[in-house]
């Protein structure tokens, strides 16, 4: 797997000098699809906005495909490359129809109107918003507007997406909807590292968590192996996933599937408890 952004290091305090992060170290491949978890104001948010080089950290550097990003160039570079999907769609949206919110990016690239045009199209037909493009985005649910945000990022053709509380204020069919979405994304080569601290959306859809607490990270690992640390949880304010929990209380009385691989969505683990029944 080729990695493509590496954090070394990094710290950074805001002008009240709260230290938001404190010598932060973490990298991301291709085709990662990676939970940032832990409690509010654990650093998660502020590691994002490093991330993608709206923040520079005062200590530390950064890297995207192995080059430092030390000057302006390099910034913009990184802000192409690294997409941030805010918590609140109202945050990021600017623009007074779908369409020309999604072309804002490109246009700002300054790219031939065709090319534009052809990013506009693909971005809207991937989150399925064609049908609003004429539309005020403002005006628009909570789930669309969320997709709207995600076409922005990907009419940019950034290589990952980082999505902060991606399922904030979303009801349980546009989260389903959304989590459907980054899979297709992921598995179509983009790299997707979402912030939250709803461990049952990060457990269904990632395969690797990064925990932090105090804005440090105090765990990088397969998210069962970070879900099976009672003191780590304890220690970043956080809890089992419902699925996580259920299988392991069903394990106590089926002892042959101890070593079985955990389910993960509910599906999953109705198809282990039909197959318990057989």
């Amino acid at each position: 797997m080729n990695e493509l952004l590496r954090m070394e290091n990094i710290s950074y305090h805001y002008e009240n000098k709260h230290l938001a992060l404190h010598n932060v170290s973490a990298s991301f491949g291709e085709g990662e699809l990676v939970a940032i978890l832990g409690s509010n104001g654990a650093g998660k948010s502020t590691f994002f906005l490093c991330c993608n080089g709206v923040l520079r950290p005062q200590n530390g550097k950064i890297f995207y495909k192995g080059n430092e990003i030390s000057s302006k160039k390099d910034i913009h570079t990184l802000r192409q490359a690294v997409g941030l999907v805010f918590q609140e769609a109202d945050t990021q949206i600017i623009a007074g129809t779908v369409e020309s919110e999604v072309s804002f990016g490109p246009m700002n690239l300054r790219l031939p109107s065709d090319e534009v045009s052809f990013r506009v199209e693909n971005s809207l037909a991937q989150m399925d918003i064609s049908r609003y493009r004429d539309q005020a985005p403002h005006h628009l649910s909570g789930g669309e507007k969320k997709r709207v945000s995600i076409a922005d990022i990907l009419a940019m053709q950034s290589e990952i997406i980082l999505l902060d509380e991606p399922t904030a204020s979303l009801d349980p069919q546009n989260t389903k909807t959304l989590i459907d979405i980054l899979n297709e994304l992921n598995q179509a080569g983009i790299t997707i590292i979402i912030s939250s601290h709803d461990v049952d959306f990060a457990y269904c859809i990632a395969q690797r968590a990064i925990v932090f607490a105090q804005g440090e990270i105090i765990a990088d690992a397969d998210i069962n192996e970070v879900f099976a640390q009672e003191k780590l949880l304890e220690k970043a304010g956080l809890k089992k996933p419902l699925i996580y929990e259920a299988f392991e209380s069903v394990k106590t009385h089926f002892p042959d599937i101890q070593n079985t691989q955990k389910p993960r969505t509910i599906k999953e683990f109705k198809k282990y408890m039909d197959d318990l029944s057989i």
